[in-house]
């Protein structure tokens, strides 16, 4: 007799996980509050944007070089997300209160990091104080920004499974669909975010109450979130947690806008001193002016030196804005003088003390500038009251793109100059580059009349290492204009002085106005001799490199 097999074991019923467990229903049906999380998903896309461009803006403003900066930020927030997103993994089991967390922390890190770099740039220096010794990682700005760059980006990049997990609390469905929704509000969020910050929060907030801004959007947005759709998913201790944290954040973010004033004064002495005469936001750059009456004036453009004057005027002051100017208007004709830079009026000051010059254009970048330059006493003393002459105007514009509109007239619309005066910032920044390239000189060569000279400033190179860079790259650049230079560095200032190029479609003379010895001042010059400059020139041949590079638009040679 064939026995029948014993029944097979009760399979003991599957013990829930955390994805099947059972939960609380949420307080609004699953379309809302789908839709509701999709917008939490795009504010805090728009959030992490701005709070990425904050970081970006501030270190190509404190630390130049805004190519690496932006390679640096990139590579290390990306990095850093993907770092966010694996250990979020742990955090999907209490995915409200890992948000609510996260987003908290986010919002105090990403708000508080402009106010941060901005106080280890103005107070960087040795350990005593003197601002001659090295410095610890804690106070270097770039050390610091890299440390920025990697909290926010891991904290970013933990958004995004958490999201995915409430987003399937809402309403099941398949990965794939979730993934897209997730990522286009993400997407479209990051598009607000990058529109949001030149076009509104920079211009109306500035950098540090833009990012204090950013920061308390961005801790509200995640706390209703979480205790709002979310808050039965949270333990009684859990939402006092997520509620203290959120508040906590908002309070050290209200705390830092109202103080901010005070701050950015304190961290102004601490960099420039004590005697700050204006400080200007002009809407490109930060313009300081330090001095006046019976103290030495300095200029700085974000934070960097443009000019440094004695209390009393000095021939030294002037030689350097001579050794540019008088040279190139002496070579022949000069009664139309283009200047492209200089808004501090010092180059225009030179121009306009020459009795031949009958008109000057100037044009410069920032016309917030110009304007202080025309107003304000410890500059007009400087300048003379350049821009009070009526023989000079003064255009704010890209310098580059006021070149090419100039150049794209027809012939007999064309505007023509005896002389061209190059007075802008060095090549070094990324974005200044294009102002020492190929095409900018082919333009600059397009506007001189006949006989005409183009003059172009530049840091000297360095009697130890003269180098393929620098002035050398610019004279090679010149050249690959179609112009024939005549290097020099500027009298009187050293090894690391000015070096002066000047260029023109046949070999231009490097003299002075008539009258004089080689040891005596021309008329009208008040720190040059012919016999210095005849020996600048000399200077600057005995340092001349075997070959420099040629810089042009999409590959500049400058470093």
């Amino acid at each position: 007799m064939i026995e029948s097999p014993p029944p097979a074991p009760v399979a003991a019923p599957p013990r829930p996980t955390p994805r099947t467990e059972r939960r609380a229903p949420l307080p609004l049906p699953a379309g809302p509050a789908r839709l509701l999380v999709l917008v939490g998903v795009f504010v805090c896309a728009a959030c992490g944007l701005a709070y990425e461009l904050e970081l970006l803006a501030l270190a190509s403003s404190l630390l130049g070089d805004s190519v690496t900066q932006a390679s640096v930020v990139l590579s290390v927030m990306v990095f850093a997300m993907g770092v966010g997103s694996l250990a979020a993994k742990r955090l999907r089991t209490r995915a409200a209160l890992g948000f609510g967390l996260v987003e908290a922390l986010l919002a105090l890190v990403g708000g508080a990091s402009g106010l941060a770099l901005h106080a280890s740039f103005a107070w960087s220096g040795a350990p005593d104080g003197t601002g001659t010794g090295p410095l610890t990682w804690a106070q270097d700005p770039a050390v610091l920004l890299v440390c920025f760059s990697f909290a926010i980006g891991g904290l970013i990049g933990a958004e995004v499974p958490l999201l995915m997990v409430l987003i399937q609390r809402v309403r099941r469905q398949d990965a794939g669909g979730a993934v897209a929704d997730l990522f286009a509000a993400d997407y479209v969020g990051a598009l607000l975010g990058g529109l949001a910050f030149p076009f509104l929060l920079l211009p109306a907030f500035g950098q540090l109450v833009g990012a204090l801004l950013t920061g308390a959007v961005n801790a509200v947005v995640g706390g209703l979130l979480a205790l709002g759709l979310f808050h039965r998913d949270l333990t009684r201790r859990a939402r006092r947690l997520v509620l203290l944290a959120n508040l906590l954040v908002l309070a050290l973010l209200a705390t830092g806008a109202v103080l901010v004033d005070d701050f950015e004064h304190a961290a102004r002495r601490a960099v420039y001193g004590g005697d700050v005469r204006a400080a200007v936001w002009t809407g490109r750059q930060e313009v300081v002016l330090t001095g006046g009456g019976d103290r030495a004036v300095h200029l700085y453009l974000d934070g960097r030196p443009r000019l440094a004057a004695p209390a009393a005027p000095a021939d030294s002051a002037r030689t350097p804005y001579e050794a540019l100017v008088r040279p190139a208007l002496a070579g022949g004709r000069h009664a139309r003088v283009l200047v492209l830079g200089g808004g501090d009026g010092l180059t225009a000051r030179e121009v306009l003390a020459h009795p031949g010059v009958t008109r000057l254009d100037l044009v410069e970048p920032d016309p917030g500038l110009v304007r202080l330059a025309r107003t304000e006493p410890a500059l007009t003393r400087l300048n003379d009251g350049a821009f009070n002459d009526p023989r000079a105007r003064a255009a704010g514009a890209d310098v580059f793109d006021w070149l090419r509109r100039a150049h794209a007239r027809s012939a007999p619309a064309r505007p023509r100059y005896d002389v061209i005066l190059c007075d802008l910032p060095g090549p070094a920044r990324t974005e200044s580059a294009k102002l020492y390239s190929q095409e900018f000189y082919a333009l600059a060569r397009s506007l001189l009349a006949d006989g005409g000279r183009l003059a172009v400033r530049m840091g000297a190179p360095t009697a130890g290492a003269p180098g393929p860079r620098g002035l050398w790259t610019a004279e090679a650049t010149l050249r690959a204009a179609g112009l024939h230079v005549v290097p020099y560095l500027s009298p009187g200032t050293g090894d690391r002085g000015w070096g002066v190029l000047l260029a023109g479609r046949d070999t231009p003379r490097i003299t002075l106005p008539e009258g004089g010895t080689s040891t005596e001042r021309p008329p009208g010059t008040r720190g040059l001799t012919t016999g210095a400059l005849a020996e600048a020139v000399r200077r600057a041949e005995r340092r001349r490199p075997a070959s420099a590079p040629v810089s042009t638009l999409v590959h500049p040679r400058y470093a």
